[in-house]
């Protein structure tokens, strides 16, 4: 059974052993994330030369995302490196303060402008929420604040603000010099930390563009602010991620899994690629096997259509990269095999603007109707395989391209499998058809009597020029 939904893996130090590697590929990873708030550039090149060198002397395509750091609005370091806060007792942040001198009194901030945008009332939740605190009052540069929810505090643990409203821009000087690195190791995907609105994304595709990347652009979904133009994010990006750290933290973890159901829904109606991300499999980082509850949020996510899973500690510096993902493999397959999982009624009543996406959908309704055994989509940029992707489904779509950056893109897509295939310029319809065919039998995809569907365009090379679905029946003398 192939798996339709897409494992994300975080490469790091677990990782960097070849034979764990290869460990990871066999394991069935589709797309790799090189993490940009840790590593060396010299590092995260290495990482990517080696997944893709690996990934093709196995036959497998792997895509790779470089996920900038974003905004780190974080509090300074202490003298001792950590200290205890008691409930009831008061707590200042204070940007002009010693970074390097914080007490059980008082700690600097990375975020100089935080005393600007607190006012008495405020809960700033530290270290991912564990830490809790009420802004009293703001005098200067100081937030004095109540501690309600104490604990042990470190050096430079995050800082969120309930509800958001923290105003740092999206992409940093680091991130600058980052899309830059992206482009010139040829990622398949950037993902933006942080993301506000629509305009942070089109920022961060033209820095690509102009430094002459051709990935697509990931909008992370952490903050609460961002969930108030969310329409607008999702059209103006190629996937979204729905960043269950941050979010959870500033929206509260009761209202986590709605917005994540929302997110999902909401991408796949905008024809937009979605990975559900943050804790899925985190009891992996030191035990061989997942809790029952990471089964149930895996199958969850896949249940409600997400297009990828990913891992993060897990597989970049947990014991058990590989059985991670094996993990995660089973429990998609499994609730893969749902019925609700198979069957769709979106879009039945859109209006298509595109003569592409009319034949994408309308092939997608033939196969979930027709028992065809799989799909194959000769394709240029990908936009294709992209549209018949967002249509739940059991039915394996093969994305057939000579462009490797095309093969690389489709690993994220739910349920799209790349497939390294060109035709000679001037072959006509008819054996176009014959040698689709046979790369399917080849692959032992299809077999004698299966039905299978192709779509091509008239003109071969053409982006956007999809406008042929023609319906063939494996054995049979093929017509053009």
């Amino acid at each position: 059974m192939l798996r339709r939904t897409k494992i994300v893996a975080t490469l790091g130090p677990a990782t960097d052993d070849q034979k764990v590697l290869d460990e990871v590929i066999a394991a069935g990873v589709d797309v790799v994330r090189l993490n940009m708030s840790h590593g060396s550039y010299e590092e995260h090149e290495r990482r990517a030369e080696w997944v893709r060198n690996r990934a093709r002397a196995s036959g497998r395509q792997v895509g790779v995302l470089v996920d900038l750091q974003g905004p780190k609005i974080r509090i300074a370091r202490f003298e001792n490196d950590k200290v205890e806060l008691e409930p009831g007792a008061r707590f200042v942040i204070d940007p002009s303060w010693d970074p390097k001198k914080g007490n059980e009194e008082r700690v600097g901030t990375t975020y100089q402008t935080l005393h600007e945008e607190c006012s008495r009332g405020d809960t700033l939740l530290l270290n991912d929420g564990l830490i809790v605190l009420w802004v009293e009052e703001v005098a200067g540069t100081e937030v004095r604040c109540k501690v309600v929810v104490g604990g042990t505090l470190s050096n430079n643990k995050g800082i969120n603000k309930q509800g958001g409203g923290l105003s740092a821009p999206a992409l940093t000087d680091k991130d600058r010099e980052d899309i830059r690195f992206a482009a010139k190791i040829e990622a398949d995907y950037i993902a933006v930390s942080f993301v506000r609105s629509a305009d942070d994304v089109q920022i961060a595709r033209k820095l690509l563009r102009t430094a002459g990347g051709a990935g697509g652009v990931v909008s992370k979904i952490e903050r609460a602010e961002a969930l108030d133009s969310i329409e607008d994010i999702i059209d103006t990006s190629d996937v979204i991620m729905v960043a269950r750290g941050d979010l959870g933290v500033e929206i509260g973890d009761a209202e986590l899994p709605a917005v994540q159901k929302r997110l999902i829904h909401d991408a796949r109606t905008q024809n937009c690629v979605v990975i559900t991300a943050t804790q899925m499999m985190e009891s992996m980082i030191e035990n061989p096997i997942p809790t029952r509850a990471e089964v149930f949020d895996v199958a969850n996510a896949v249940l409600d259509g997400t297009d990828a899973v990913m891992l993060s500690a897990e597989t970049a510096a947990g014991k058990y990269p590989a059985k991670a993902i094996e993990a995660m493999d089973r429990v998609c397959k499994e609730a893969e095999k749902q019925a609700k999982v198979r069957r769709s009624d979106h879009r039945l009543h859109t209006v298509f603007g595109r003569i592409d996406e009319s034949i994408a959908m309308a092939t997608m309704y033939t196969a979930n109707h027709l028992g065809v055994a799989a799909i194959a989509c000769l394709t240029e940029s990908g936009s294709t395989p992209k549209w018949m992707s967002r249509i739940s489904s059991g039915i394996p779509i093969y994305a057939l391209t000579n462009h490797v950056a095309t093969r690389r893109r489709v690993t994220l897509f739910r349920g799209v499998y790349p497939v390294s295939f060109e035709l000679v310029t001037g072959t006509d319809s008819q054996q176009a058809n014959i040698e689709v065919i046979e790369e399917l039998q080849r692959r032992g995809a299809v077999r004698d009597d299966n039905l299978v569907i192709i779509t091509k365009g008239d003109l071969n090379g053409v982006s956007g020029g999809t406008n042929v679905m023609k319906i063939i029946r494996v054995g049979e003398h093929i017509l053009d």
